[in-house]
């Protein structure tokens, strides 16, 4: 059959004249009369006369057409349909292109204007990056079950309770965004894997907080006029408002003796888009107005190269200090204070820690924020904390 294979030749193609012509082998270039051509081959499969497009020249050369025409060939000989072929190998292709890493990133994507900052500290990736992706990510989402996710998730099932449950959660929000693109997957795959997974033996750990006794001894030792010092102080007097934001705290935050911290930047207030007023006791402007000399960039709390101190800078200081405690606990020791100390009505008591209460309905109808309140019990912890009380 040599002879009778690679009739046509490059030159011939440029200007072929309309109508079908054979390079022999059952390939075949067809010249329309709009000045159009394609290549297609001619095959016989069990009986059964097979015509199948292989792309048009220029795009497919005739060296490519031929390797193709080989390829498919090679298909027919052995009984197997070169189109349905195609057709499957097609399919193949597109439902790998839907891997699990894919369609959690197209998923992220899709996600961050919901998320604070866009995402940008990887928070909400994180769990499913460190624990899932490494082990599941070039599956494709279609073929994912509940035995895949829990053989992925078991390792870190008791260990890592919160992390683990954070996991699964993202998860199965992917699996539910792969079947928005179309996608062939099973919804229920998290919950039998968690179904699988059982029960977490481990309780979650509560951040170690120090007693509200040993808070003004604390204090009363962070004497140095650092910043770590004075952030971790002004942390302690203002206990509603986490580390981030006060990490972040800008002088033009500041009017009087509020200090307005932007929704976004308020963790679990779902259920409010209202910003947050801290009401600063003496103590508090006092300590501000000590660290306005160390201000950069119009941040109160500057790091000594950019941008502001991080997280860990403060809990490092406990920790040489030998402190269980870490300073998102002082959030507990105020609150355990207020419940043994005063007679603060709970829902003040909550709303000092920034801590969202009642129905959606109760919230749309009270109208405050319990300022004033907050403003003299912010004022009698200060007392507290720094001895005056």
């Amino acid at each position: 059959m040599g002879h009778s294979l690679n009739k046509l030749s490059a030159t011939f193609i440029k200007s072929a004249p309309v109508g079908k012509h054979s390079d022999g082998g059952g390939l075949w270039l067809h010249k329309r009369p709009d000045g159009g051509s394609q290549w297609f081959l001619r095959v016989s499969v069990h009986g059964r006369r097979r015509e199948m497009g292989l792309g048009s020249p220029p795009t497919i050369s005739l060296k490519h057409a031929r390797q193709e025409a080989q390829r498919w060939r090679s298909f027919a000989k052995s009984g197997v349909d070169p189109i349905k072929q195609r057709e499957k190998e097609r399919r193949e292709a597109e439902r790998n292109l839907h891997i699990l890493s894919d369609v959690a990133s197209d998923c992220f994507e899709a996600r961050k204007a919901e998320l604070k900052g866009d995402g940008k500290a990887g928070r909400w990736f994180s769990p499913l990056e460190l624990h899932v992706l490494p082990k599941l990510g070039r599956i494709p989402i279609a073929e994912i079950d509940q035995r895949d996710i829990r053989d992925a998730l078991a390792p870190i099932w008791h260990e890592k309770v919160e992390t683990a449950k954070k996991a699964l959660n993202r998860l199965s929000i992917c699996m539910h965004h792969g079947a928005a693109l179309g996608l062939d997957v099973d919804l229920q795959a998290a919950d039998k894997a968690k179904a699988l997974l059982g029960a977490q033996r481990k309780k979650v750990k509560h951040t170690p907080f120090m007693r509200w006794q040993d808070v003004p001894e604390f204090y009363a030792s962070l004497d140095g006029d650092t910043v770590t010092h004075l952030a971790l102080k002004l942390l302690i007097l203002t206990v509603g408002t986490r580390t981030r934001p006060l990490r972040f705290l800008r002088l033009d935050q500041i009017d009087s003796d509020v200090w307005t911290v932007a929704a976004d930047d308020m963790k679990g207030r779902i259920g409010t888009t209202n910003d947050f007023r801290v009401p600063l006791s003496t103590q508090a402007l006092d300590l501000i107005c000590r660290a306005e000399p160390m201000a950069r960039d119009g941040y109160l709390f500057p790091s000594q190269r950019k941008g502001v101190i991080s997280d860990a800078t403060m809990s490092r200081l406990m920790d040489r200090r030998g402190l269980e405690a870490r300073p998102h606990g002082f959030r507990s020791s105020f609150r355990t204070w207020c419940a043994e100390q005063t007679d603060t009505p709970r829902e003040v008591a909550e709303a000092c820690l920034a801590h969202v209460t009642g129905t959606a309905v109760e919230r749309a109808y009270r109208r405050t924020d319990y300022l004033d309140q907050r403003r003299r019990i912010m004022q009698r912890w200060a007392d507290h904390v720094t001895g005056s009380a």
